[in-house]
């Protein structure tokens, strides 16, 4: 996904043999659409067409081939192919968490999912011990006076309590949402408050950084930001420690609650029915809720997981993840497949950067999931996992969040495995899952994805609404997917739907995303193409972060972009204008970095922190972000609009500051 490739330096670095293609199971898919169908589709172009041609066969096809639990199917696949708007299986109920626990009933005694921690001895949880565990949280739930969509949310970290609680919310029919437990209260508030969640799950501690992380200091002030919650369970973590922390009078241990058994219940709903509320980046004001469906979410994850990623029931998966990120529930999605989980919940880093490796090795997984960070940390601290780990199970490796730079790419093969499947996938949140990506078909070019997944139209288009190849353009989906969003939350009229997607193309979904396709069909992604900062695959506003640093004390003024540079490099500078008569000194410095950790969350600590004379605004008082941002990732500066500057010189100091900074990387 790096800038620096293009058709005429296309680097192969791996192909899939005749064998493995034919044992994939895309290729069993196929074989059985075949005969069900009755169509030729040998061949992934062939697939793909009758799978955007045909979705009424095809998301079918995909509903019966993995055999979806349902009390009614529906008449149709797909009602109304307008968008937005589309209607799919109407007349269908189901549930989503009955489709993931099913393995309870065929395999009661495998793994289901394996917990990590740095120190503490790893958890194993059967499909049994998993389901009775979704049943007895299910039914407190419910004796709560938890109703279908009524929201549970959570404050918590990658374990395996976590998917339960997903799935016990599942099945109750209510909303479910979570961040992880490095999000302060306003971070928390920004993304809670507005969907006002009825129940709220914490965590009493867990392990991080090569420490005991106490978290009971924190409920009062989530209860404070957080008014219509009436009742708070503790996820019990810390029951190795000498002494269990005091919780608060009428807050509830999980363990009491999985200690009351029950027969598992799953609540019948519709297709479309909410099942989990995830967020957009907040650019320019608070996070928007996105909505997605019981329905839509087990089907494209079935096709995403099952398909694309080949997942089933003797595989085991690894996403290095926190809760936060959409990949997250990706990784509670796998279950859907059959496959074991593994969830880790401690520092990425601990014990060296080649920490999530050994948890691969070490649980044979065959399957590992990253963000492109947790890979280039790994290649530039100059470690070779593969001299004293085993890989030897291990067929696919998927990145997703962001580019890989280019070296990355070569180092898998020659540190981590020679015969692994290297796959970076591009999405979004939009849609918790990828529009483009890896498939058992195709070869491995260095940087490049590709293609399109199943089910997916995905084009790059110019700014007339033209397909393009070999030239940047916006990633656009002209045919709709059952996982788009349903709606967002709070948008009455739905008009905020309409303006994320389909304003620049209208009946066309624009990603927001640079892309370029190849003439051969795969694709290249240079970044955002607007001014969401996209952290290791977590997109945050860049709101959020100014309105934290504008409250600090010394601090003016103050604007943050994220730029993706050549060879996958991601750069993301603050620049603070200070109040008049001072400067931006070290400890200024400082109390801005401590106000980001706190408030909002250490991932978003940036690059680094310069003091600008002032921030660049349009004659309307609107942030020059993205101008700044294409500044650093190369634009020329006479391509700039300095007329709908409210100050021209500011941006000429902008642009001066990219060319120095364009200069310093260059000597580096």
């Amino acid at each position: 996904m790096s800038q620096g490739s293009d058709e005429g330096q296309r680097a192969l670095l791996w192909s899939p043999t005749e064998e493995s293609v034919c044992r994939s199971r895309m290729a069993g898919f196929a074989r059985w659409a075949e005969k069900r169908f009755e169509r030729d589709l040998s061949g992934f172009e062939v697939l793909h067409t009758w799978s955007v041609d045909q979705p009424d066969e095809f998301w079918r096809g995909v509903w019966e081939f993995f055999e979806v639990e349902a009390s009614s199917t529906g008449a149709r696949a797909l009602h109304d192919p307008v968008m937005p708007g589309a209607r799919w299986f109407p007349g269908a109920r189901l549930n989503y968490a009955e489709n993931s626990l099913r393995w309870a009933r065929s395999r009661p005694d495998d793994v289901a999912i394996v917990g990590e921690h740095e120190t503490a001895r790893a958890g194993a949880w059967t499909w049994t011990r998993l389901e009775a565990g979704v049943a007895s949280l299910a039914q407190h739930l419910r004796k709560a006076g938890v109703r279908p969509g009524d929201r549970v949310a959570g404050v918590l970290p990658n374990i395996p309590e976590t998917i339960l609680a997903l799935l016990a919310t599942a099945s109750v029919g209510a909303v479910w949402s979570v961040v992880n437990t490095d999000f302060g209260p306003a971070g928390v508030a920004d993304r809670f408050a507005q969907i006002e969640p009825r129940v709220l799950l914490v965590v009493d501690g867990y392990e991080f950084a090569g420490s005991v992380r106490d978290m009971t200091g924190s409920y009062a002030a989530l209860l404070t930001v957080l008014p219509t919650v009436e009742q708070l369970i503790v996820v019990d973590q810390l029951e190795s420690s000498p002494v269990l922390p005091e919780l608060p009078v009428g807050v509830t241990r999980l363990s009491d609650i999985l200690a009351v058994p029950s027969d598992p219940s799953y609540e019948q709903l519709p297709f479309d029915h909410p099942l989990w509320i995830l967020y957009s980046s907040g650019t320019t004001g608070k996070p928007k809720g996105i909505v997605h469906s019981h329905g839509g979410v087990t089907l494209e994850f079935l096709k995403a997981l099952g398909l694309h990623a080949g997942l089933g029931p003797e595989d085991v998966a690894y996403y290095a993840v926190a809760t936060t990120w959409m990949v997250w529930n990706m990784l509670a999605g796998i279950l859907l497949t059959g496959a074991r989980v593994i969830t880790y919940d401690g520092s990425p880093t601990f014990g060296g950067p080649e920490k999530s490796f050994e948890i691969v090795a070490r649980n044979r997984a065959t399957f590992f999931g990253a963000g492109a960070g947790v890979l280039s940390m790994a290649q530039r601290a100059g470690v070779t996992p593969n001299v004293s780990m085993d890989f030897s199970a291990l067929e696919s490796i998927l990145v997703t969040g962001s580019p890989l730079p280019d070296a990355t790419w070569d180092w898998v093969y020659s540190s981590v495995s020679p015969t692994v499947r290297l796959g970076s996938d591009s999405g979004g949140t939009d849609v918790t899952s990828a529009f483009i990506g890896t498939n058992p078909y195709q070869p491995v070019y260095r940087g490049e994805i590709m293609g399109p997944y199943l089910g997916v139209d995905a084009q790059s288009w110019n700014a007339q609404g033209e397909r393009v190849y070999g030239e940047v353009g916006e990633l656009v989906i002209t045919k709709p997917m059952p996982s788009m969003p349903v709606f967002f939350w709070g948008d009455e009229d739905g008009s905020r739907y309409r303006a994320a997607y389909f304003d620049m193309f209208p009946g066309a979904w624009r990603q927001g995303d640079w892309v370029t396709q190849l003439p051969e069909g795969p694709f290249v992604v240079h970044g955002r193409s607007d001014s969401t900062i996209n952290r290791g695959g977590i997109r945050m506003g860049s709101a959020d972060l100014t309105h934290v640093v504008d409250r600090v004390d010394g601090v003016a003024a103050s604007m943050v972009i994220g730029a993706e540079l050549a060879g996958g490099d991601y750069y993301m500078p603050l620049f603070v204008v200070p109040v008049p008569g001072t400067g931006v000194t070290d400890q200024l410095k400082q109390r801005i970095v401590d106000a980001i950790r706190e408030q909002v969350s250490p991932r978003y600590v940036p690059d680094e922190i310069i003091e600008a004379p002032a921030v660049p605004r349009t004659r309307t008082g609107k942030l020059l972000e993205i101008p700044v941002k294409k500044l650093y990732q190369g634009a020329d500066p006479s391509s700039l609009n300095r007329a709908t500057a409210e100050d021209p010189e500011v941006l000429d100091w902008y642009a001066e500051a990219a060319r120095r900074h364009a200069n310093d990387v260059t000597t580096r």
